[in-house]
């Protein structure tokens, strides 16, 4: 394996390591403004639709897809914290690191996913628009 293949794959590693560990906070972030932002700016500009599109199915996709990505981040740490776990015999202060960063990834993308769901069911179970 050539060099420059080897630090693309360390680079590409990484950036999944960083998207395992801050993907769900994302995740909620993007939900927070496309579910409950499209409802407070539509219903507050008296209509029920964003562009012609019911505000329901923008508000539904607001929470479906960052819950999507929460669920991948979570699996992705889930699954880093597993290898770095088997791995626990090396005392490389690195994959110690790593373990710790993917377990922070398993707990705090569990609890944004968490949140989206709640958040999701509450804009979606609640009618759009009322008084």
């Amino acid at each position: 394996m050539g060099s420059s293949t080897k630090r693309r794959s360390h680079q590409i590693g990484g950036l999944l390591m960083w998207f395992a560990v801050l993907g769900g906070a994302l995740a909620w972030a993007v939900h927070v403004f496309v579910a409950w932002g499209a409802d407070e700016l539509t219903c507050q500009s008296g209509h029920t639709s964003v562009q012609g599109v019911p505000l329901r199915a923008v508000v539904g996709a607001g929470v479906v897809l960052p819950a999507l990505v929460a669920a991948a981040a979570l699996l992705m740490a889930w699954r880093a914290w597993r290898q770095t776990n088997a791995a626990k015999g090396d005392d490389d202060p690195r994959m110690e690191r790593a373990g710790m960063l993917a377990l922070l990834g398993v707990c705090a993308n569990a609890l944004f996913l968490a949140i989206i769901i709640a958040g999701g069911a509450a804009v979606l179970v609640l009618a759009p628009c009322q008084g």
